[in-house]
């Protein structure tokens, strides 16, 4: 089979993640880590994630994803880390299977702990080690209330086998200046910081705790616990709207390019693409780069979304001219004459955060590392 040069393509490095997963011991140097890598790394790929950093030599204490088919895809790989399952197990069958392959379940709903309560009534639970009790602090999207958390804590905690986290979620964590957003997130941890006081009352022991994600990391140091856990941090994105990336310590790891395959003059008054929703108001040089929404570039990408082609005199930024295609888009390449066809553009990444193309299509950084497709090759490097 012939080896063709890839149309688009997008460029892994895998020293930016490890740099980025750095900055999170900076932030919380008492913390263990728990590297969120659901959604196949967002987007970045779970099999050279999860085995670069399980390479690394600092110890984690698990893996967290969304699903059980995440869990067990991460076994075949042979990564050996306990896995966090943050959906938790749906029934019986479900719970058997995480008890079995060091899968630590969350436990969010009464019938979860319905299931795991008959079985401790008969069995011991080894092999795995944790079960994650979530709180519902006010996200009202999955948790227990107080007294439910109460109870399920304090019932497997009575269990001298089971190693027992209490866990939350904050859900403006990463607004820092709408003020009824801070009052929102201060809330949460105050109500996380009482339950945790209840329980450890109760208990008349310490209490293992979870509250901190990326931007609970980045910006919020009264709610690392003993355990964080970042995600979309590690793979070089801001979770602020009001702060860059690259201000936060953090390093692009997924860089997006395609190439021009075609150049076009075009007159003033002429229109570009689908829908003639751009008129050219001066005579328009018009680059087509091999990349469209097939391969996850954003269809919502307005014009002048910015791309960085390469002048001659280092990378310069043009704008995206009339809609997304499915395979194509076109570039304004007014006034750059040694811009050619087969130069590389870049869609974001190195030079061009995912953050900002984001802001112009109307969505976040993290749906556009998730919908790059399988049409993009992937190249991984350690650079």
């Amino acid at each position: 089979m012939i080896d063709f040069a890839p149309r688009a393509w997008a460029t892994i490095d895998l020293r930016a993640l490890k740099k980025n997963l750095s900055q999170v011991s900076v932030h919380c140097p008492e913390s263990q880590i728990v590297p969120v890598i659901k959604a196949n790394a967002y987007g970045h790929g779970v099999e050279q994630v999860a085995l670069a950093l399980e390479s690394m030599s600092r110890h984690f204490a698990a893996f967290a994803v969304a699903s059980l088919e995440e869990a067990m895809e991460l076994r075949t790989f042979g990564i050996s880390t306990p896995i966090l399952l943050l959906s938790g197990f749906r029934n019986k069958v479900e719970m058997d299977y995480c008890l079995n392959h060091k899968i630590e379940p969350v436990i969010h709903s009464m019938h979860q702990f319905e299931e795991i309560d008959k079985f401790l009534q008969t069995k011991v639970l080894s092999g795995i080690g944790r079960v994650w009790v979530k709180f519902n602090s006010g996200m009202n999207r999955l948790g227990l209330n107080k007294e439910q958390a109460l109870r399920v804590y304090a019932d497997l905690h009575r269990h001298p086998e089971t190693e027992v986290v209490l866990m939350s979620h904050l859900a403006c964590a990463d607004d820092l200046e709408s003020q009824s957003a801070v009052e929102f997130t201060q809330r949460q941890i105050a109500e996380f910081d009482s339950l945790k006081q209840q329980i450890a009352n109760s208990t008349q022991g310490p209490v293992q705790s979870s509250l901190a994600a990326s931007a609970g990391i980045l910006a919020l140091p009264q709610a690392s616990h003993q355990f964080v856990r970042p995600g979309f941090m590690l793979y070089g994105g801001s979770p602020f709207a009001s702060r860059t990336a690259e201000e936060s310590g953090l390093l692009p790891v997924m860089t997006l390019r395609a190439k021009i395959i075609s150049i076009n003059n075009v007159e003033a008054g002429g229109t570009i693409g689908y829908g003639a929703t751009h008129r050219c108001k001066q005579a328009t040089r018009v680059g087509i780069v091999s990349i469209g929404y097939a391969d996850g570039y954003p269809r919502s990408a307005k014009n002048g979304t910015p791309v960085l082609v390469n002048s001659g005199q280092g990378p310069r930024r043009v704008g995206l001219l009339g809609r997304v295609s499915m395979d194509m888009i076109a570039i304004d390449l007014t006034g750059l004459d040694t811009v050619k066809v087969d130069d590389d553009v870049v869609l974001w990444g190195d030079g061009l955060p995912a953050d900002e193309v984001a802001h112009h299509a109307d969505t976040i950084a993290y749906e556009l590392f998730c919908k790059v497709t399988k049409r993009v090759k992937f190249v991984y490097t350690a650079r």
